[in-house]
């Protein structure tokens, strides 16, 4: 999905958002300026300024020195894109950060701070991919252990098997 072209309203405040042209990333994000401070990410969006290498100096350039307020992060959210109901879900490994992501459109909503509270997180992706292998390892390491032992032994037996077939049609 490409950038949306209307305005749209803030999931979480129900303020309208303003565009903020981010440069460096050549993109539109919408970003809740007079109420809650939230930003939303279309399709894809969020990739481009998620490292600590990539460049939000504008964003942060008009947040500075604002009051936002305060809104109930556990709130349910609707995508102010295409309405759908959004899924809370961590933002790492780390269970550290709730954003809400729209499974319909494929947007993205964070909360004020969460942007910077996610790029502190890992300087890279595959800082964060590393991450990601780990804890996978940690969850389900025995198990892929144990199938592929599991395989191997099969592997065996159907080799000793075909060795047995081929002396028998020999």
């Amino acid at each position: 999905m490409t950038d949306n072209k209307h305005s749209i309203t803030c999931p979480a405040c129900q303020k309208e958002m303003t565009e903020v042209f981010v440069s460096s990333a050549n993109m539109f994000l919408d970003v809740c300026l007079d109420g809650c401070g939230g930003i939303y990410f279309d399709n894809r969006e969020y990739k481009k300024v998620d490292e600590q290498h990539e460049d939000i100096d504008e964003i942060l350039e008009v947040i500075k020195s604002k009051e936002f307020i305060k809104v109930d992060e556990m709130k349910e959210r609707f995508c102010p894109v295409c309405g759908a109901k959004m899924v809370k879900n961590h933002a790492s490994t780390k269970h550290e950060i709730w954003v809400d992501d729209c499974y319909n459109c494929g947007g993205k909503f964070l909360d004020n701070g969460e942007l910077q509270k996610i790029r502190a997180q890992y300087k890279t992706e595959a800082e964060r991919s590393a991450d990601m292998i780990a804890l996978a390892d940690r969850l389900f390491g025995e198990d892929i252990k144990r199938l592929e032992q599991e395989h191997e032994r099969a592997y065996k037996r159907r080799s000793f098997l075909k060795r047995i077939f081929d002396r028998l049609i020999d």
